[in-house]
């Protein structure tokens, strides 16, 4: 089952050398979330050949506007092109106000519905639930309220052995009820256990969008064992105060992070203006001295999330 994450943009901020504001897709099962969406994220889609079409929710962190001011511009592109499906938007107070304004002054008639979810960043708390995925919000430390996310799989069933199928010759409406934890009665009564029918599902896979923020770990029960994290790393330690300052962090924090929650993998992005490419090898290093599985968030790079 396909999991992965494309980066789309990676700066902060404005865009600048090259990169675009923070915006990535998630692919879970060729099903497509986006991930706030910063200036020229439409561009990004065509770059990297994303079916953005196929993308029905969009989760936005805050309010700063490289994390949403592409969002208007992708509604009415959706619109140009006949869009019918609905489109489900996740984010703060304020978001559907500002969006409804903007469409109104525009005078821009929508012919697709909008279904504005409104949450408040905590930690844990489900913004969207189905039978194959749950996204839970995490409480970033920032100027205004803004929310990280952690995508989770859902397995319902436990994985049925086919060798028992063939031994006890289970009926093909029986394999359903086993599945979900019943035992299997035998003609002349006898009770097979559940636990000897079936394999436990595999380890569910996670990935952790935790965008500007302090270093904060208070997040680090809620990341405790993720296969991927992202974590914004908008300074290198020698500008920790003006990471402070602006309620951002360093590589060496997010590093700090990955390590004591203990995830699988690190990526690091969301760069400061200042930094060229050459310089982000060096945001590398000192996020990789902390921990060494760590990666940068490279626009147009697709991360999967692997199972472990």
């Amino acid at each position: 089952m396909t999991f992965e994450v494309t980066i789309l943009g990676s700066n902060s901020a404005i865009p600048a050398n090259g990169r675009n504001p923070t915006s990535q897709v998630l692919n879970f099962n060729e099903r497509l979330f986006l991930i706030d969406c910063g200036e020229g994220t439409q561009m990004q889609f065509n770059r990297y050949k994303i079916r953005f079409h196929k993308i029905n929710r969009i989760f936005i962190s805050h309010l700063h506007g490289d994390h949403f001011f592409g969002l208007i511009g992708l509604i009415t592109s959706y619109n140009l092109n006949h869009r019918t499906a609905p489109l489900h938007i996740y984010g703060p107070e304020g978001l559907d106000e500002v969006i409804n304004v903007q469409l109104r002054y525009c005078s821009r008639q929508i012919d697709f519905e909008i279904v504005f979810h409104i949450f408040e960043p905590q930690n844990g708390a489900i913004v969207f639930e189905d039978m194959t995925m749950k996204v839970t919000s995490l409480s970033m430390i920032h100027r205004i309220p803004c929310s990280g996310f952690i995508f989770t799989e859902k397995f319902a069933e436990q994985n049925i052995r086919k060798e028992k199928i063939k031994q006890y010759k289970i009926p093909f409406e029986a394999i359903g009820d086993i599945k979900k934890g019943a035992d299997l009665q035998l003609e002349d009564g006898t009770i097979i256990p559940n636990a000897e029918l079936t394999l436990p599902p595999p380890k569910a896979r996670s990935y952790a969008f935790c965008t500007d923020t302090l270093y904060n770990e208070e997040m680090l029960p809620h990341l405790q064992g993720v296969n991927l994290l992202y974590h914004e790393s908008t300074f290198d330690k020698t500008r920790a105060e003006r990471a402070l300052e602006t309620f951002h962090s360093t590589a060496e924090q997010a590093a700090e992070i990955a390590r004591k929650a203990q995830v699988y993998k690190l990526i690091i992005g969301h760069f400061s203006s200042r930094y060229h490419e050459y310089d982000l090898e060096n945001l590398l290093k000192e996020a990789q001295a902390v921990f060494p599985s760590t990666q940068l968030a490279l626009e147009g790079y697709t991360f999967p999330i692997e199972r472990v």
